[in-house]
């Protein structure tokens, strides 16, 4: 909690507490402005992009900014000038005119502060930095303020609950640290929900936030409030995060207390598996490595895949990714499902893959039959792009008849989760049409179970469930073609009306110009790593200003910027590596 006194006493004195780092300067050509200042550094002072300074305002009030630029200023008129006062082009020579010079660097304004009480400003003064104000590093306190963090623990303080949740360091170029919040209100909802990571920042670095910022969040609200649902994607990676992380480094451990959180694994974890092709012989499901200790294997059936009247499946529509510009897929899918659903006479006997693909009433003897007012040609188009997901191209996941002794229904097991427990899906190897079903049916049956719940039904669903899916591009793409799957329709009513729900999506992607503005736009938190200037350039990263983005293209492992709906500047951060066992691609 800001301590107020200590930071009036601040306003009162500073200079006989800090050294100050510079002056304020505002020129004719470069005015200062409510939005943003510069300062000349004092000879020998270090200042670095990203860091956050204070100046004295007007009234004894300060004024917070973030560093974007620094520039060296001289009175050489053009380099020429300098070119020709080092004896025309000597590297030995000394000038003969020497340059007076200062660095001096740009700052972006976060927000003002009156430390009196009561305080005669509660709004600020957002009048322009006045020039020659002394400006000073800002220490944890101010860097709260700055973010409007300050506000935070005032909620808390006057309701009670804890809505701060951290989220990563800000380091100093002066040394200092500060630990950066969340609020809870624009992670979880009601305000706000959701979680986009992108960068190509390196191996798993999004992923490895991701957890951490989930581990928070657990460890914050309570985890016996809040369900996780994780998709493995890559080799490995989540397979094991109930295990602890053997040989961790003391500045692991220091930065895991900095932030005031334990490192510790996942707890109540329960593992989904993929049937195999092999599975039935060797009970090993299809996954990368050695599996869980523990694990349940999943499988899909036709009637999985349609489902019944109480609990519909996923639908075949998942699965046909292939232009269908006039809907005549589409119609043909719709009356399978129906036929199937309803019981109806000539679909009694369509009970397995086999019997859809070769048997009445879409084939006879090999020949393709119309279905109602679909064409023949478009049925034998269908019965061949069906015929290529579940049975040419498939990684073992779609059987005849699945044994519910031994392969569980996805969306039996994703109806039951629980407050409190962690279900890790392993989609690592499937195909790509798999992976959108397998997504799709998580995605269907969470929004349905709350979309759809009575007050009664209500009680007895987590608080929260939180669902962590990397290469969310290839779910929700920016632009509909011919790749394009109807898992986008879910992933935009999850986006949209997610926060009054309780369902939160935290996403990751290399390229968030890839991903569909509404998902992205829907987002309250913004996660970047590294990423070069031509994606930068794309109209996604509006937000960050131009200077911000030149930075971006040389932050470190570890290092991302966030941008939250509180903060009025996206700011650096570090966060600490998870502390689950990791193997495969999880080493980051």
């Amino acid at each position: 909690m800001l301590d107020n006194e200590s930071r009036e006493t601040a306003g009162k004195g500073q200079q006989g507490s800090r050294e100050p780092i510079g002056k304020a300067s505002a020129t004719e050509r470069e005015p200062n402005s409510s939005e943003k200042f510069c300062f000349w550094l004092a000879p020998g002072r270090i200042v670095n992009p990203f860091d956050i300074v204070e100046a004295e305002q007007m009234e004894n009030t300060w004024t917070f900014g973030l560093v974007t630029n620094i520039r060296q200023l001289t009175d050489a008129p053009s380099h020429l000038s300098n070119y020709i006062s080092n004896d025309f082009g000597s590297t030995e020579a000394l000038p003969q005119t020497p340059r007076q010079g200062a660095n001096v660097a740009d700052v972006s304004v976060l927000a003002n502060y009156d430390p009196s009480e009561p305080k005669r400003f509660p709004m600020g003064i957002y009048m322009p930095v006045q020039s020659d104000s002394p400006v000073y590093f800002a220490d944890e306190a101010g860097i709260h303020v700055a973010l409007g963090i300050d506000k935070m623990f005032e909620y808390e303080k006057e309701h009670k609950e804890r809505i701060a949740i951290p989220a990563g360091l800000i380091r100093m170029s002066c040394g200092t640290k500060a630990r950066v919040y969340l609020d809870k209100r624009y992670v979880l909802g009601p305000e706000g929900a959701h979680v986009n990571i992108s960068g190509i920042s390196g191996l798993a670095t999004k992923t490895s936030y991701a957890m951490f910022l989930i581990q928070s969040i657990l460890q914050t609200v309570g985890a016996e409030k809040i369900a996780v649902i994780l998709l493995n994607v890559k080799q490995n990676d989540l397979l094991v995060i109930d295990k602890d992380r053997k040989g961790m480094k003391p500045e692991e451990h220091d930065m895991w207390d900095d932030l005031g959180l334990e490192p510790r694994p996942f707890e109540n974890v329960r593992y989904l598996l993929p049937w195999g092709k092999q599975t039935a012989t060797t009970g090993m499901p299809n996954c990368f490595g050695e599996p869980p200790d523990h694990f349940v294997t999943y499988a899909y059936s036709l009637e999985d895949v349609i489902g019944d009247r109480t609990h519909p499946g996923p639908g075949l529509g998942l699965l046909i990714r292939v232009p269908d510009p006039w809907d005549t897929l589409g119609a043909l899918i719709g009356e399978i499902h129906q036929g199937i659903l309803n019981n109806e006479p000539k679909w009694r006997d369509i009970r397995t893959w086999n019997d859809l693909l070769t048997k009445k009433p879409l084939m006879n003897e090999g020949v393709p039959q119309q279905v109602g007012e679909v064409r023949a040609s478009s049925v034998g188009r269908f019965v061949r792009v069906l015929r290529r997901v579940v049975r040419n191209r498939q990684s073992g996941v779609f059987v005849e008849q699945r044994a519910a002794r031994r392969a569980v229904n996805l969306g039996e097991e994703i109806r039951q989760v629980q407050g409190g427990q962690t279900v890790v899906v392993d989609v690592a190897k499937l195909e790509e049409e798999e992976r959108a079903l397998v997504f799709g049916h998580i995605i269907q049956e969470v929004y349905s179970m709350y979309a759809e719940a009575s007050i009664d039904d209500r009680s007895t669903l987590p608080e929260k469930v939180i669902i962590f899916v990397d290469e969310l591009n290839k779910y929700a793409p920016q632009r509909k073609g011919e790749g394009e799957s109807s898992v986008l329709d879910y992933v935009l009513d999850i986006a949209a009306r997610g926060r009054s729900l309780g369902v939160v999506l935290i996403s990751a992607e290399q390229f968030m110009s890839e991903v569909h503005p509404q998902v992205v736009g829907n987002c309250a938190t913004k996660v970047i790593g590294r990423s070069d200037s031509s994606e930068l350039s794309d109209a996604a990263y509006r937000f960050v200003s131009q200077d911000v983005k030149s930075h971006l293209t040389r932050l470190e492992k570890g290092e991302l910027l966030l941008s939250h709906p509180i903060y009025r500047q996206p700011v650096k951060i570090e966060f600490p590596r998870p502390a689950y066992e990791a193997i495969g691609h999880g080493r980051s």
